[in-house]
């Protein structure tokens, strides 16, 4: 957030999606195979309208990139009743109406959060806390992430297992208004004469099975890729997705899996002849 309204997040190619974009795609890797500036700006937990949000403010205060990938995702279009993580958006939300128009509709902040100075810092302990913290002995060096990118060393967690012991499947609930808004940014991608590039990048196998409507939702991405001739990777049945030893839960590539993905993803963007080299 802060290399976005520093202006410092200007790059050739930018990464959009959710948590999968954010742990899946290594910029680096990217980088030094096409020679390309690369940003990952997948934000965890957020659908589709909320990543809409943050590429409306990376270009109100960066250039436009040459190309966009976007992550498509199961869950980016189901709408959810809390904003997660909001803090987040605490020091960038004073008299912004993009911010108040794509999250004011989330169980998270009220009318005069956006609207009077400071009231939304009521009841942030732990976040002004950490603010004063920083304010009297800066921000630390040491980042988490490389351009935007978080690579998760993690083995796989008993979480998906507890989950199947509870339920059979689950069915994404399909939001119209965030489906029409990813047709209103492809047409605004082409407008701008941004390339635009779909992937989805490998999710576990059972945890595909899990997603009663999963083919459904795919073939969303699969409609709009074809009807706008848009590059569309999907790895859905990649090998990777069949070695648990990769992921760290159903659908997340662990840090040894990102590196492997990224490596074929980044070959394969290689040769795509819509990447201007």
């Amino acid at each position: 957030m802060n290399d976005i309204y520093n202006s410092k997040a200007n790059c050739d190619i930018a990464i959009y999606g959710s948590s999968r974009a954010w742990v899946h795609i290594d910029p680096k890797i990217i980088r030094d195979s096409l020679s390309l500036s690369v940003y990952n700006f997948g934000n965890d937990g957020h659908s589709f309208d909320l990543q809409y949000l943050r590429h409306l403010e990376f270009l109100k205060h960066n250039n436009k990139p040459k190309t966009i990938i976007l992550s498509t995702d199961i869950f980016s279009l189901q709408k959810t009743d809390g904003l997660y993580e909001a803090d987040q958006y605490l020091p960038y939300m004073l008299w912004n109406k993009n911010i108040k128009k794509y999250t004011s509709s989330y169980i998270s902040y009220n009318s005069w959060d956006y609207c009077i100075p400071l009231v939304r810092y009521i009841g942030k302990t732990i976040v002004l806390k950490k603010s004063l913290n920083y304010f009297m002995n800066g921000i630390p060096e040491n980042q988490l992430r490389y351009k935007g990118f978080l690579a998760m060393d993690r083995e796989w967690s008993a979480d998906f297992e507890r989950l199947k012991a509870k339920q059979k499947s689950y069915k994404v609930q399909l939001n119209k208004n965030y489906k029409n808004l990813l047709e209103v940014f492809i047409k605004e991608c082409k407008g701008m004469e941004i390339n635009l590039i779909f992937v989805y990048t490998p999710e576990y196998i059972e945890g595909q099975k899990f997603i009663s409507n999963r083919k459904e939702v795919v073939g969303i991405y699969k409609e709009f890729s074809k009807r706008y001739n848009l590059s569309f990777y999907d790895y859905s049945n990649d090998e990777i997705c069949y070695d648990k030893t990769l992921f760290y839960n159903a659908t997340h590539l662990n840090s040894k899996g990102a590196d492997i993905f990224t490596k074929k993803f980044a070959s394969a963007l290689k040769t795509d002849k819509s990447i201007k080299l």
